[in-house]
């Protein structure tokens, strides 16, 4: 059985727009070589997968040489791991242009195979790589919007400022408040959850990231210690992650770390995040245990950053849906 292609074979993105998302890649490699920041490819299989429950990655399998009975190998949903192995082995300061998969996202913002720019600058703290992340975007986007001077705000101060609350010390009986305030539909289960976790990402998603960014590139910093993933932890009262994400107009465009170096840290992450998958009956992966003896070795102290471009390019162009800034999305392909 085929399918009648004759009526979407074409591109969802105009040609304008495919031309500007040519410019922009060629600014971004200008960029780069201009601070001597090295371009690299890595392999878009892994036979290991992301342990974060919050990401599904999708899988095919090989068979030939090397592996004649056949290998699961996943497509990777950033290029983040290898990466690493590359900054342990000496490479410095490095950056990648690549298509990455995630399974399960499609929507306006969101397409199962989009393109990322990701890189990591050695020697660099996130709050120093948040300069750099601020003097790339607005160079790329000043032809095209007008954008007052970036601003920074810790978590902590985002909450306070839009949902009127600190997510630090707040019950769940303070969350519950904000978001009837709000009129968000909250599942029953919910309102008995003592996991502040969770009610802090459903404030964030509905009450504080609409608000970020508008007219300005805003960075949000100082993560709860929880939200930590991939990133160093800051000791304190409370404990915070040092991480930042970027938002313009509401919408997010790149998640940093200053990088966690700790190899039994790293590890003791993954097993708790595979953990929870299996708790909640999702697929158990094979964490990476190549960036593990690669961090074991000894990672650089060093920031990264993934900065999705193709929300990049939507925001350039003054678009509203990925459809409008890729040639073929994933109903097209």
């Amino acid at each position: 059985m085929t399918t009648d292609a004759s009526g979407d074979w074409q591109p969802t993105a105009a040609l304008e727009v495919l031309k500007l998302r040519a410019r922009l890649l060629e600014r971004i490699r200008a960029f780069f070589s201009e601070r001597s920041v090295l371009e690299v490819e890595t392999p878009i299989l892994s036979a290991a997968a992301v342990t974060d429950p919050m990401l599904a990655s999708l899988a095919t399998r090989y068979t030939g040489p090397r592996f004649p009975r056949g290998q699961a190998f996943y497509l990777h949903t950033s290029p983040e791991f290898p990466m690493k192995r590359l900054l342990a082995a000496g490479s410095g300061s490095i950056y990648q242009i690549c298509k990455v998969f995630r399974d399960g996202e499609a929507g306006r913002l969101h397409n199962p195979e989009f393109t990322m720019l990701e890189w990591y600058r050695v020697g660099f703290d996130h709050h120093r790589l948040m300069d750099e992340v601020a003097e790339l975007v607005m160079q790329l986007l000043a032809p095209y919007l007008s954008i007052e001077t970036p601003e920074r705000l810790s978590y902590r101060e985002a909450f306070r400022r839009h949902a009127g609350l600190d997510p630090h010390t707040a019950t769940s009986t303070d969350f519950a408040t904000v978001a009837k305030a709000h009129k968000i539909g909250v599942p029953p289960g919910l309102l008995t959850q003592n996991d502040l976790s969770v009610w802090r990402d459903l404030l964030l998603t509905h009450v504080v990231e609409p608000m970020l960014g508008q007219g300005r590139l805003t960075f949000i910093y100082d993560y709860p210690a929880a939200q930590a993933s991939l990133a160093r932890i800051q000791l304190g009262d409370p404990p915070l992650a040092a991480r930042f994400e970027l938002y313009l107009n509401g919408v997010e465009l790149a998640n940093g770390f200053h990088e966690l170096a700790d190899a039994d840290e790293q590890r003791t992450r993954f097993e708790r995040q595979l953990h929870t998958s299996a708790a909640g009956g999702q697929p158990v992966v094979p964490m990476d245990e190549r960036l593990l003896a690669a961090l074991a070795q000894g990672l650089p102290d060093c920031a990264g950053v993934a900065l999705g471009f193709d929300r990049l390019v939507m925001l350039a162009a003054g678009s509203r849906t990925i459809e409008d800034v890729v040639a073929f999305p994933i109903d097209r392909a």
